[in-house]
């Protein structure tokens, strides 16, 4: 009989890495305010068009670009302290947020609308430039195996705090808030935004290896850009950017535009998809690891054409609008959202080589959040040129709103059918995806009260 060979050691994370996701809790409930629904909800307030909206939801990602230049400075100043610094500086410009709509006691809406762009491009631009060295720190900390597990903690953390900081906000503004109103929940943020700093500065750091540190070569861009599997990687991220860019804020102008919703409701039901977005870790928990990304992709592209479906459906006046039908919706948006983005991110873990990881990452980021940043303001242009023209074709009329979600839905099936190229030999199929989640996950509870012929 053969000798058995020795357990081999299971891989943990280092100690201290859930201060990580202690900030990730902390930071949603601080970024979500100035760059989530309040602020549409405040710009809306001051009567800021469709384009003008694009430009607000598309500035944090487009700023990511600076990202290009600043990742050769990581090297010498480290991970901790890059992203330490970033995140610091932009707190101070949520502060300057915060005392904006006290002035509007003795300026115009046009005059506050400036000093929002203002300040919102200062936050933007720090924390673009700083977040180039989160992932590469991320990945130097989370052994191979349990990335998957990182990011699906990670991004239920951080739904968690955007979950509860959209709650907050719904109750502090209510239904026609005052200027004041608004002064609070910024300044929320900014505390927020300053108690994540003390989280941040618990996480260890990861040593940048000497040869990275001293090398003066550079960077081969057009190779890294050209390396096949992040090539098609980057492709479906480029693609999916491109659908999602515009959901977030135009779903809100669409309620309240056309619905004609309060911004109480209106916040209440944008809360669902983060509590969405919270529930993707009991969803997937961490079978990531196990069942690998491209599946999971192909599995959340899917029901995203559903979703569009009820949104073009809901638009053109298929179904009355229902409050429930439309927290579903969001639910449902912020549960397929995350688990994009957990299983985008693995993927990309796995993927880009070490050498050169940090160059690598900042192009990954890049593609994504430039394609984010110029969509909304795109998307906000064919909003307003469709303007009030309305239609009937297919039983369902026609209108600006509904353009823009039929539009959406062309651009998820492209993504859904780059999906398909994905290298990652190791993940399992659609049918045993299916298998996991449907029959051998405790969501098979469920089904038992489907009804059974």
């Amino acid at each position: 009989m053969g000798q058995t060979d020795p357990a081999t050691p299971r891989e943990s994370f280092p100690p201290g890495i859930v201060h990580a996701w202690l900030f990730a809790l902390f930071n949603g409930l601080s970024y979500q305010i100035v760059l989530g629904s309040p602020m549409i909800l405040y710009a809306k307030s001051l009567h800021a068009s469709a384009t003008v909206l694009g430009i607000i939801a598309g500035m944090m990602p487009t700023l990511v670009i600076f990202q290009i230049p600043a990742v050769n400075y990581i090297a010498n100043i480290g991970y901790k302290r890059f992203v330490i610094g970033g995140w610091g500086i932009r707190t101070v410009f949520i502060f300057g947020i915060a005392l904006v709509p006290l002035a509007s006691t003795f300026l115009d809406h046009a005059t506050l609308l400036a000093l929002i762009l203002m300040l919102l491009f200062g936050f933007n631009l720090v924390r673009g430039i700083s977040s180039c060295a989160w992932l590469p720190w991320m990945t130097h900390l989370s052994p191979e195996s349990l990335r998957g597990k990182y990011v699906c903690r990670d991004a239920a953390m951080s739904n968690l705090g955007s979950f509860l900081t959209i709650l907050a906000a719904a109750l502090c503004l209510g239904a026609r808030p005052r200027p004041w109103q608004f002064t609070v929940i910024f300044a929320f943020s900014a505390i927020m935004g300053w108690a994540s700093l003390i989280f941040l500065a618990r996480v260890p750091d990861a040593p940048i290896p000497d040869a990275i540190r001293r090398s003066r070569n550079a960077v081969p861009w057009l190779a890294m850009l050209r390396h096949p599997p992040f090539q098609k990687l980057l492709r479906v991220i480029v693609a999916w950017s491109v659908a999602y860019g515009g959901m977030s804020a135009f779903v809100v102008a669409f309620l309240k535009a056309s619905l004609g919703m309060s911004d109480e409701k209106i916040l209440f039901l944008t809360s669902m998809t983060f509590l969405g977005g919270l529930s993707s870790l009991g969803f997937l928990g961490s079978r990531l690891d196990n069942l690998g990304s491209r599946p999971v992709l192909l599995f959340s592209f899917s029901l995203w054409l559903a979703i569009m479906a009820a949104w073009i459906g809901l638009a053109g006046g298929a179904w009355p609008a229902s409050v429930t039908l439309v927290l579903v919706l969001e639910f449902l948006m912020g549960l397929f959202a995350a688990l994009i983005g957990m299983a985008a991110n693995r993927l990309a873990m796995a993927i880009i080589p070490p050498m050169g990881r940090n160059h690598f990452f900042v192009l990954y980021s890049v593609a994504a959040n430039l394609t984010l940043g110029l969509v909304p303001v795109a998307w906000g242009l064919l909003i307003d040129a469709v303007g009030d023209q309305q239609w009937n074709w297919a039983g369902l009329s026609w209108n600006r709103y509904t353009v823009f979600f039929g539009a959406v839905a062309v651009v998820f099936f492209i993504a859904f059918a780059l999906a398909r190229r994905l290298d990652e030999p190791r993940a399992v199929s659609m049918e045993k995806l299916l298998t996991q989640l449907l029959i051998e996950s405790p969501q098979r509870f469920w089904l038992r009260f489907w009804p059974r012929s």
